[in-house]
């Protein structure tokens, strides 16, 4: 069978063949990039769905616009404004199928074959599939602990003339990193001094650990003039209320909304209206604030645990800057002591003492760094990081 030569430059997700190898019992996974289904609103969601159904079954079950249930649309604009984006209305936004299609409406109306596009190093694995499948020639821009390093993201803007950017300012995957006020307004700067769209990837922003992260550059674009017409911010439900609903959300100029709008017709025709209406009521509902006390303060508790567990069982044969939020932790062999300092044969080794995790070279577009690895405490309870951990001391 022949199949579109766009496959040929792209691989199955090696997150997802490393899963193939978790069936062992008794392993302990820091491998996924799952939220942890335990602190899932069950009864709420349930709430959501029975009123959806009894107030406008006809809006929850039959199809829709392609654009988006609109009373999802206007409480998704409400969550915004809530987060500093204060000129947001629901005609400035569309409803995606979880916030992985935002992306790939992203790729379809922007990417040519051969279209260079800037993406941080290391950055979402699915994201670097998604654009190469379209084409897209891909250019990393390389971060540090307050994320990209936008000395080094203007000279390749200038190079490389992108199509856009695309980053994950706020505790990134798989970095972690929390990009600082300071190089976000710049960065937004650099969007209108290059005329050039920079893609905001927000799933994990409201899962912060104490202070709340700086705002997102959607929010800052008001004090850039200029610069809201060259930023696409893409959001989710996915990490905060329910991966199972598969609700995002694209906010970008007219143009390209319109343009997402319509290859978003020939791809789904809309989302989920049941899910778009249960969401809906559920953020009508008030639940959503409760709900992220909750995470931030399970996921603050299992990201602490993680930082002195790995300290305390690996030493200095690691390095890691411990996350302000998100779901993972970004680390790097050492090599130290002689201990060994690739992140494969380290995943082999942990594998066989029962512990899984991600090496971090998939995530790489170009130039990987394969002392490096991901961590994601967000689905093991503390005791498990804790073992988990030791085993991956035995393994080192």
């Amino acid at each position: 069978m022949k199949f579109a030569s766009r496959l040929d430059n792209v691989e199955t997700s090696a997150i997802r063949e490393l899963f193939k190898l978790l069936g062992k019992p008794g392993i302990i996974s820091f491998a996924g990039g799952f939220p942890d289904s335990a602190m899932f609103d069950v009864e709420g969601l349930r709430e959501a769905s029975q009123k959806a159904l009894a107030e406008e079954p006809g809006g929850a079950l039959q199809y829709g616009a392609t654009e988006g249930y609109e009373p999802l649309r206007t409480q998704l604009a409400a969550f915004e404004r809530s987060k500093g984006v204060t000129d947001i209305e629901p005609q400035n936004l569309i409803v995606t199928t979880g916030s992985q299609q935002a992306l790939d409406l992203l790729g379809k109306t922007m990417i040519s074959p051969g279209d260079k596009v800037i993406v941080e190093g290391p950055t979402f694995l699915a994201t670097i599939q998604c654009f190469r499948l379209y084409g897209a020639d891909l250019v990393s821009a390389p971060i540090d602990a307050n994320g990209v390093q936008v000395d080094k993201l203007e000279q390749l803007i200038a190079e490389h003339r992108p199509k856009f950017v695309y980053l994950i300012p706020t505790f990134g995957n798989p970095s972690g990193a929390l990009l600082s006020l300071e190089r976000r307004k710049k960065i937004l700067e650099l969007a209108v001094k290059y005329q050039v769209l920079v893609v905001e990837d927000d799933p994990y922003g409201d899962l912060y650990f104490g202070e709340a992260p700086p705002p997102s550059m959607l929010a800052l674009s008001k004090d850039v003039p200029g610069s809201r017409e060259w930023i696409a911010h893409c959001g989710s439900m996915s990490k905060v209320l329910s991966p199972g609903l598969r609700v995002g959300w694209l906010i970008a100029q007219p143009e390209l909304l319109a343009k997402s709008t319509m290859c978003k017709q020939f791809s789904d025709a809309h989302t989920s209206t049941f899910a778009q209406a249960t969401a809906a009521q559920y953020l009508k509902s008030g639940r959503m604030p409760a709900t992220l006390d909750n995470v931030r303060k399970k996921y603050a508790e299992r990201a602490d645990a993680m930082a002195q567990a790995l300290t305390r069982e690996l030493g200095d044969a690691i390095e890691f800057t411990a996350p302000k939020g998100g779901l993972f932790f970004w680390a790097r062999l050492t090599g130290a002591g002689g201990k060994v300092k690739d992140a494969s044969e380290f995943a082999k080794r942990a594998i066989e003492q029962g512990v899984a995790f991600v090496p971090g070279a998939p995530f790489y577009a170009n130039n990987p760094d394969n002392s490096s690895f991901r961590l994601s405490f967000a689905t093991a309870d503390v005791g498990k990081i804790i073992e988990g951990s030791k085993r991956l001391g035995a393994a080192i």
